[in-house]
């Protein structure tokens, strides 16, 4: 076959697999290689690129220079001339000799999976933060690879407009000048984190409850927070489709207000740099009142999925095994055939209290109700009932209790006033003592 000239925005995709490691008993359960594979040509796709080859290579042991066997790098650099491929994306952690190495055997490119979600994420990015953010984490990165054959970054990414002081070896004024726009980066984000704290403490004066969309990428949080909210988040089947947090009031059923907040979709092995860097990002989650776990149910590597997110809720300091706070909400069951459909609510209705998950279809909007009805009874339980009775012709402080609690009963007293039994948070009982003379009636009602 003729080879092809080589064009940077053709990639081919290698997903190396460790034939030897065997997952013992009680391990948490282990993607497919042909999954893992499946979601590595996914990541390549989110940012536009050409994919021309792809393909699973077995091994049985990393090789300290090239990764991969001799016989194999000289398979794939056969795949990329006759691709011609300017670009290979080996879904693993390569060093930085490891990835010289490979880029002189193919005479291509080569960029690793924690380079590839780099780049991903520097493409979403939109707000302040989220630039910050990613600019961050690839710092963090590059600093970590800066060895005696890197590339002087002033060819390799264009420059910071400085230049090493007389004496210094290139390393050294590349290392000093990463080193000088991370601690800049890391004093703006400050200033973002704290703008974010008090628009938080703002929020808490009102207070509506905050519930969080966590979730796999690809889940369905944008899909399932567009239908909650109806707003116009983008939602595409694309890995990493929402980066930024997006925050948007949500009225329940009972005409209680809360704070919806979507995230950024969580990945198997995330680069460490961007576990730390998005922190801030991920704060909503960590002050979230209620935490919604969106899974893809239709996925074959459902469990696989749903054991990484919780890796990285724990890396927030949230137990998974919170299910006071966590709620499974079990997405995509659209997809599922009769059978399917029947076996997953079986299961659901075996798991009850706390770890009962919720069915729903984000796409249809099957099982929302339910949902709705279980942040409701979630938000409730440290709740503290109140009754109190209200001239029928104060309008605005009708309003206000609708506004500003949970409204369980509503009816007109034989005084001619009204009698309403409300919910509150506990900050909010002495206020409603003194503005209504509402007293306690007992134990929050679910």
């Amino acid at each position: 076959m003729t080879d092809t000239p080589a064009d940077a925005t053709r990639v081919v995709v290698i997903e190396p697999n460790l034939t030897r490691f065997r997952p013992g008993e009680g391990e948490p359960p282990r993607r497919t290689p042909e999954a893992r594979l499946d979601e590595a040509v996914g990541l390549a796709l989110a940012i536009d690129l050409d994919v021309v080859g792809q393909a699973i290579v077995g091994l049985s042991t990393v090789r300290p220079a090239t990764y991969l066997g001799t016989g194999k790098v000289e398979e794939i650099a056969e795949r990329v001339r006759e691709g011609g491929a300017g670009l290979v994306f080996v879904d693993a952690p390569l060093s930085p000799v490891q990835q010289r190495n490979l880029e002189k055997a193919w005479s291509a490119k080569v960029i690793d999976r924690t380079a590839l979600i780099l780049e991903i994420f520097g493409q979403r990015a939109r707000t302040r933060e989220g630039v910050l953010q990613v600019e961050l984490a690839h710092l963090s990165y590059q600093k970590s690879r800066l060895v005696r054959s890197w590339t002087h970054l002033e060819r390799q990414r264009g420059g910071f407009g400085f230049l090493g002081g007389p004496g210094e070896t290139q390393i050294e004024a590349d290392r000093r000048i990463i080193g000088e726009r991370i601690t800049k980066i890391e004093r703006e984000l400050e200033q973002v984190k704290r703008t974010r704290a008090l628009h938080r403490a703002s929020r808490k004066k009102v207070p509506y409850p905050v519930v969080a969309l966590v979730g796999y990428t690809n889940a369905g949080k944008s899909t399932l927070f567009n239908r909650l909210t109806r707003a116009q988040v983008r939602a595409q089947d694309l890995l990493f489709a929402t980066l930024d947090p997006t925050l948007r009031a949500v009225e329940l059923p009972s005409g209680e207000r809360i704070i919806l907040s979507d995230t950024v979709g969580f990945i198997s092995e995330l680069p460490t740099q961007l576990v730390a860097a998005f922190r801030a990002t991920l704060e909503e989650v960590i002050e979230a009142d209620i935490i919604l776990h969106v899974r893809d149910l239709s996925h074959e590597d459902a469990d696989a999925q749903a054991h990484d997110v919780d890796d990285v809720l724990a890396d927030l300091g949230i137990d998974p095994a919170d299910h006071g706070r966590l709620v499974e909400v079990w997405n995509k069951i659209d997809k599922l055939d009769v059978e399917d459909r029947t076996r997953l609510f079986n299961v659901a209705e075996r798991r009850q209290g706390d770890e009962h998950p919720i069915p729903v279809s984000a796409l249809t909007g099957e099982g929302l109700e339910d949902l709705t009805r279980a942040i409701q009874q979630r938000l409730g339980r440290e709740r503290i009932t109140l009754a109190l009775d209200l001239d029928p012709a104060d309008g605005e402080g009708l309003s206000w209790l609708y506004r500003h609690s949970e409204v369980l009963e509503r009816r007109v007293a034989e005084s001619g006033r009204l009698h309403l039994a409300v919910r509150v948070d506990p900050d909010r009982v002495e206020h409603l003592e003194r503005r209504f003379g509402a007293r306690r009636t007992g134990v929050p009602r679910h």
